[in-house]
């Protein structure tokens, strides 16, 4: 890469394909944008001060500096930078709307039936009914829209016969398979994305993490069963190859008391979809 520095242009065009499917994610999952906004934020501020403190800049002038080179104000950059990352992580993120009518559907006695469970609420009318529940928590938006949001999230559904709505799923929270696969999503793109972004800033960093792809399009579904099948068998053989050279070298670094204060990840990824702008004959 030359010491040329990156056109924004083309900077942002990259962030817009990276958050796009973040933001599909974020979306689907009910996680309102306040949330991630409040991450990035601290996101940028950490990566700031990182970046001129590796600089030598002095303490006293980190603050003007980092909001100068964040864009975010002054005295919000001093809070994030006084504050306690304990105490920080420990605050609960911003709710959406959804949750918050989910949260006060959960523990309002009058919206629970006597066995102490959740009985099925009249869609419309005054208290109990999920009217009445959605205008306890806001004015500003219509009980509709609310209602729909919880049907699409998978929370509630509604009874046209009986014109009443039905609780479905207690917690926002992932469960299973999927706190599970979110993990997977942290872990795996958080560290290919780490390599991605190290090779962009070559010309700060001493060397090249492996970050190679292969591309082709106007393939056939058969076709694309093909290369699934062709992409399994690759991925058996890494996994085959992979796992005893690291054992041997774990066991090897062992044996010769070397510092051992590396890691490494070693994936394969595919990733199948229509053409962009493609139309059928």
């Amino acid at each position: 890469m030359s010491d040329e520095a990156l056109d924004h242009t083309d900077l942002l065009n990259a962030f817009s394909a990276l958050l796009a499917p973040m933001a599909r994610l974020a979306v689907s999952q009910g996680l309102p944008f306040p949330a991630v906004e409040a991450l990035l934020k601290r996101s940028f501020v950490d990566a700031a001060r990182q970046a001129l403190v590796e600089a030598g800049l002095p303490e006293h002038r980190l603050v003007s500096r980092i909001s100068t080179s964040t864009g975010i104000y002054r005295r919000e950059v001093s809070r994030l930078t006084q504050a306690n990352p304990t105490e920080e992580a420990a605050r609960p993120a911003s709710r959406s709307l959804a949750s918050e009518v989910l949260a006060q559907w959960l523990t309002d006695p009058q919206y629970r039936a006597a066995s102490g469970g959740f009985s099925p609420l009249r869609r419309q009318g005054p208290a109990p009914s999920f009217e009445s529940l959605a205008r306890s928590v806001t004015q500003d938006v219509h009980p509709r829209s609310v209602l729909e949001e919880l049907c699409r999230l998978g929370m509630a559904e509604v009874d046209g016969e009986e014109d009443s709505v039905r609780l479905l799923r207690a917690s926002f929270v992932p469960r299973g398979d999927q706190a599970q696969m979110l993990s997977f999503l942290a872990d795996n793109l958080g560290d290919h994305l780490s390599g991605a972004v190290h090779n962009v800033m070559g010309n700060q960093a001493p060397r090249q993490h492996f970050d190679q792809a292969v591309f082709a399009d106007e393939l056939s579904q058969e076709s694309l069963e093909v290369v699934r099948t062709f992409v399994s068998g690759q991925w058996q053989r890494l996994l085959n190859e992979a796992v005893p050279l690291l054992e041997q070298r774990l066991a090897d670094d062992q044996a010769a008391a070397r510092r051992r204060d590396r890691r490494v990840r070693i994936g394969l990824y595919s990733y199948d979809d229509l053409m962009r702008e493609h139309h059928d004959d």
